[in-house]
């Protein structure tokens, strides 16, 4: 076999083989203040951040804060998912994708729910890690983290949240 097929070939290993990283995957089952299901969310590695998907069904309509925080926990539906913490900044960062002194390792766009309470979105961030690779914030760390939908629009600047007001569903992140 020729030297260029042979490297062909390993490189197309790699590419199937995805990324040798730590957790490759996560997911989270979205649920409301009652639990009750609402949506997913899978979460993949990649060399330079990682990229979450969203899909949603039953959300009030409109833009809405989601962030990643960081205890994973959604127990305390009655309460506003208050026990997910804030978000996941072990950089101590200030708040705000537009802030020029932030963003923290949590801060996401907005999520766009459509007039028949619909959502599906996908967001990349280079803040954060599943496993904590390349000094990035870990997501999968020993308390782990929660991916929280808020009631309004984050303005991606204003302290301590952006403006997104309430916490109105929640996510565990767990590797598959």
């Amino acid at each position: 076999m020729h030297k260029a097929a042979l490297l062909a070939l390993g490189a197309a290993a790699v590419l199937l083989a995805g990324p040798a990283l730590g957790a490759e995957r996560a997911r989270a089952q979205i649920v409301d203040r009652q639990g009750v299901t609402v949506g997913e969310a899978t979460l993949v590695e990649s060399a330079h951040g990682v990229l979450i998907h969203v899909a949603a069904k039953g959300l009030p309509p409109g833009p809405k804060g989601i962030h990643i925080h960081g205890v994973g926990t959604c127990d305390d539906g009655a309460a506003g998912f208050v026990a997910s913490k804030g978000h996941l900044n072990p950089g101590a960062r200030p708040h705000g994708l537009m802030n020029p002194e932030g963003p923290d390792a949590g801060d996401l766009p907005n999520l766009f729910v459509h007039a028949d309470g619909s959502a599906e979105a996908e967001f990349f961030t280079t803040f954060a890690s599943l496993a904590g690779a390349a000094g990035r914030a870990a997501i999968l760390d020993a308390d782990g983290a929660a991916l929280v939908i808020h009631e309004n629009r984050d303005d991606h600047a204003t302290q301590p949240i952006g403006g997104a007001g309430p916490r109105h569903f929640c996510g565990v992140i767990s590797a598959e």
